[in-house]
């Protein structure tokens, strides 16, 4: 059996590590990721500069969805106007071309904001996992007491190929944490 498979049964998600002050947080996860650890998160009240480097955050594929959405809206809007304006249904006013570009632009540019509204928030919640109700650190008590108003946390999940249950509590340990946690699934 290995190891990957005892922690799932076991059921535990991860180690948190509990700091008092952002730059230990900082400091934490910039020598978590130097060691090799991968599958990490950091907890704060408010936005640490630097922290989202530290932990290893790479750029989102979000732009690109948002583009893909705003391009298939364009692409739906015109194809639609241009079937039921030439193919479908042509109708000569006052002498126009049937396929008359300046008057699709409203309806193409509205439908082009829409899909791309709709890609980017979809796009979102798929690319973050959500909706998820329930986050396994809230389980932690202390977590749920102090996450959101003066300590600062950084997971690093049982997945991780680096994680040993024993291992990482002393590195995180060693790293000026206050207390360092089980996280259970």
């Amino acid at each position: 059996m290995s190891q990957k498979s005892a922690l799932r049964r076991d059921g535990l998600f991860g180690l948190l590590a509990e700091f008092k002050d952002p730059g230990d947080l900082l400091n934490a996860a910039e020598e978590a990721y130097a060691q090799g650890y991968r599958r990490l998160d950091a907890f704060s009240p408010f936005p640490i500069h630097g922290l989202a480097e530290a932990i290893g955050f790479k750029r989102t594929a979000l732009p690109w969805i948002v583009f893909a959405g705003g391009l298939t809206g364009l692409l739906v809007a015109f194809g639609l106007q241009y079937w039921v304006s030439v193919l479908n249904y042509p109708l000569n006013v006052g002498g126009r071309p049937l396929n008359s570009l300046p008057s699709f632009v409203i309806v193409c540019f509205e439908m082009t904001i829409l899909f791309s509204a709709l890609s980017a928030v979809l796009g979102m919640l798929a690319l973050n996992g959500l909706p998820r109700p329930h986050h396994p650190v809230f389980n932690v008590t202390r977590f749920r007491e102090h996450a959101s108003q003066d300590r600062f946390y950084l997971c690093i999940e049982a997945q991780d190929a680096r994680f040993d249950r024993e291992q990482t509590r002393r590195f995180l340990q060693q790293l000026n944490a206050v207390e360092v946690s089980e996280v259970d699934e």
